[in-house]
C-alpha cells in the first residue's frame, strides 16, 4: 500500500472511530481504582502471594526457637559454599524467610527459613565484607505454618542432618499434632513410616548419640541397625554399656577408639551379639513358614529376608531401606546361595 493509500485509511478510520473524551478518561481512572481495589481484596483474601523482600542488617535478626537448625554447629567449614557464593556474586541471591517481629528493641524479624544464610552473612559482615546485607522476604505465618515451611525449603537441602531434621519432627508432634502421627504426616505429605524411622532417630538414647564422634553424620537409615538392638532387653544394656565405654575413651583421649559412624555401629552390634550367646537369656527363635533367614552386612545391617516356601523354592525378601549397599546385598546374594542352592 503507497504511503497516500495509508494517510487515507489512517483519516478514515480517524473519522468513524470515536475520540477519547473526558468522560472516558474518568472511567479509565475509575477502572484503575477498581483495579486497585480487587488486588488488594484478592491479597486479603490470600489469593494473590505479594512477599515483601527487604535487605537488613542481619544483627536486628534472631533465630526462631523451633528452627530446625543447630545454630552453635555453624562454622566457616560447614558454611564454605555459601560463603564462596555471597562473596562470588556481590549479594545473598535467595532470600530467608522471615515473619517481622512487633514490641522487640532488639530485633525487628525472626528467621523461619534462612539460619544458615544469617550465619554466612554474619560472618562476612565481620571479614572484611561489611556492607552485605541479608535479604528476607517477609511473612505473614503461624507456628505450625513455619513449621511447615521451613520443612519444605530444608527438606531437599544436604547440608541439614537426618539428626537436626528427626529432632525438629519429634518437637512438633506434640506441639502442633497433639501426639498425633497420623495427622503430622497428612500434613507434610508423607507416610506414617517415612515420618516414624525420623521419630525413632530423634528418640534414640543420649548414651547412644554420645557414642558417635559426630553426631550430625548419623542418618536416617541407621535406624535400620540400632533399633532391633536396642529394643529386646537383654541386649539393650550391652548395647547402652558398650555406647558409654566408647564415649568415655573418646573423652580421655584413647587410642583405637572408633570413629567412623560405620566402625561404631559395628561395636555395638557386637555388643549386641553377646546377649544371643547366653544361653540363659537366649530367646527362642522365631518361626516364619517353614525356615527363616535373615542376612546381615557386616555393619549389622538387615540386607535379605529369606523363607521357605515349600519343598521346592524360597521367597526372597529385598531389604532396601535397610541401609545396606549394593555390595553388601550381592555378599548376601552368595552367602544365600552357598547356602540354598543344590551344589
Amino acid at each position: 500500500m503507497s504511503s497516500k493509500n495509508m494517510k487515507f485509511a489512517a483519516d478514515l478510520a480517524a473519522s468513524v472511530e470515536p475520540q477519547p473524551s473526558s468522560e472516558r478518561v474518568g472511567r479509565a481512572g475509575s477502572s484503575i481504582l477498581n483495579s486497585r481495589n480487587n488486588r488488594l481484596a484478592d491479597l486479603a483474601a490470600g489469593s494473590v502471594v505479594n512477599n515483601q523482600q527487604e535487605l537488613v542488617d542481619p544483627a536486628r535478626c534472631r533465630i526462631w526457637h523451633r528452627h530446625n537448625r543447630d545454630y552453635t554447629a555453624l562454622t566457616p567449614e560447614r558454611c564454605n559454599d555459601l560463603i564462596e557464593s555471597i562473596t562470588a556474586q556481590g549479594k545473598q541471591e535467595v532470600p530467608a524467610i522471615v515473619r517481622r517481629l512487633s514490641g522487640d528493641p532488639d530485633f525487628d524479624y525472626e528467621v523461619i527459613c534462612g539460619a544458615r544464610r544469617h550465619w554466612a552473612v554474619t560472618w562476612l559482615r565481620s571479614h572484611n565484607y561489611p556492607d552485605i546485607r541479608y535479604l528476607v522476604e517477609v511473612r505473614n505465618l503461624t507456628d505450625e505454618q513455619a513449621f511447615r515451611v521451613s520443612d519444605l525449603e530444608n527438606r531437599a537441602r544436604v547440608d541439614l542432618s537426618d539428626v537436626e531434621r528427626a529432632r525438629d519432627y519429634l518437637k512438633a508432634l506434640d506441639l502442633y499434632y497433639d501426639g498425633k502421627q497420623k495427622a503430622m504426616a497428612a500434613r507434610l505429605n508423607q507416610s506414617e513410616a517415612w515420618l516414624s524411622r525420623y521419630l525413632d532417630l530423634a528418640r534414640l538414647p543420649e548414651e547412644i548419640i554420645a557414642a558417635f564422634a559426630d553426631p550430625l553424620e548419623l542418618k536416617i537409615n541407621h535406624i535400620g541397625v540400632l533399633k532391633p538392638i536396642l529394643k529386646p532387653e537383654e541386649s539393650r544394656g550391652l548395647v547402652l554399656a558398650e555406647a558409654g565405654r566408647i564415649s568415655d575413651l573418646r573423652e580421655r583421649g584413647e587410642e583405637g577408639v572408633p570413629t567412623a559412624v560405620l566402625d561404631v555401629l559395628r561395636a555395638l552390634v557386637a555388643a549386641a551379639s553377646k546377649a544371643s550367646k547366653n544361653p540363659e537369656k537366649k530367646a527362642a527363635p522365631k518361626k516364619t513358614g517353614l525356615d527363616a533367614g535373615l542376612y546381615h552386612s557386616e555393619a549389622g545391617v538387615p540386607l535379605l529376608r529369606v523363607e521357605k516356601k515349600d519343598r521346592k523354592g524360597l521367597n526372597i525378601q529385598l531389604l532396601t531401606r535397610g541401609g545396606g549397599s549394593k555390595e553388601d546385598v550381592e555378599r548376601a546374594f552368595k552367602e544365600m546361595l552357598a547356602q540354598h542352592w543344590p551344589s
